[in-house]
């Protein structure tokens, strides 16, 4: 069975994903070194394929969605070097039946589109994402598919490191919720900060999108920090930790 391989290139980590058809067989998650040569990454996805013994020659098309455009060179020529394919570059031609009402359009980052669109085929709308990056974003589809724009927020790991580098007596601490609100000590205080924070944060906004779209919002969690806020909170309606690359799968399905 021929295989896909989508790349979404973000500020902090590029994401692989290895589809047979509808199903991802096969994931990784990579920190962005924008100082990495072209010929580290091949050899990094040289070995990554072979660690999980696939075949090359059965990777038979890539696509990619990035965020960080000195990047984008560099991964053209890994995909034409390990697999022998030019990839599909994720814009917003590739999702027509999506109408951007964001000025202007082009701004919309490619993985924020993603999101969009594997939401507009697998999700009741309307809908809100919010994708848990380096930046933490909510989108807003509409319920006829339009996406309305959204809200752009600190990541919480850029919060946690801040607060790190610009005190001298508070530690960094590990990113999961504290025991109460109220932290007993440094540790879970800087815990409660960040996590039930943040929580909070996304709880507002949810309820404020909620308000401006019509109709029952389905919510769903995506990006590497949603886990922790999928097992100890409900804000989420569907946690799909995938969701951008489902949505460049979808892209490449349709092209010719």
């Amino acid at each position: 069975m021929p295989l896909l391989l989508c790349i979404d290139i973000g500020n902090t980590h590029i994401t692989l994903g290895l589809f047979a058809e509808e199903r991802l067989r096969h994931h990784w998650r990579l920190a962005t070194e924008a100082r990495r040569t072209e010929d580290e990454y091949v050899f990094v996805l040289h070995g990554l394929l072979a660690q999980a013994a696939i075949d090359v020659s059965r990777i038979q098309g890539a696509v990619l969605a990035s965020v960080v455009p000195n990047l984008t060179p560099a991964w053209i020529y890994v995909c034409q070097t390990v697999l022998g394919v030019s990839p599909l570059q994720f814009s917003a031609a590739l999702c027509p039946e999506i109408r951007i009402a964001y000025d202007p359009p082009q701004e919309v980052g490619a993985d924020r589109l993603a999101d969009v669109l594997a939401v507009h085929h697998h999700y009741a709308l309307p809908a809100c994402i919010v994708d848990f990056g380096t930046a933490t974003t909510f989108d807003a589809v509409a319920g006829d598919g339009t996406y309305g724009g959204g809200a752009i927020a600190p990541g919480m790991q850029i919060a946690a490191n801040a607060l790190f580098q610009h005190t001298a007596l508070l530690p960094k601490v590990d990113l999961a919720p504290s025991p109460r609100a109220i932290g007993g000590n440094t540790r879970h205080a800087l815990q409660s900060g960040l996590f039930w924070g943040y929580a909070s944060l996304v709880e507002g906004m949810i309820q404020r999108f909620r308000a401006e779209l019509e109709g029952d919002m389905t919510v769903i969690g995506t990006g590497g920090l949603a886990r922790i806020f999928h097992d100890h909170t409900r804000i989420f309606d569907h946690f799909a930790p995938w969701l951008t690359l489902e949505g460049l799968r979808l892209a490449y399905q349709r092209t010719p």
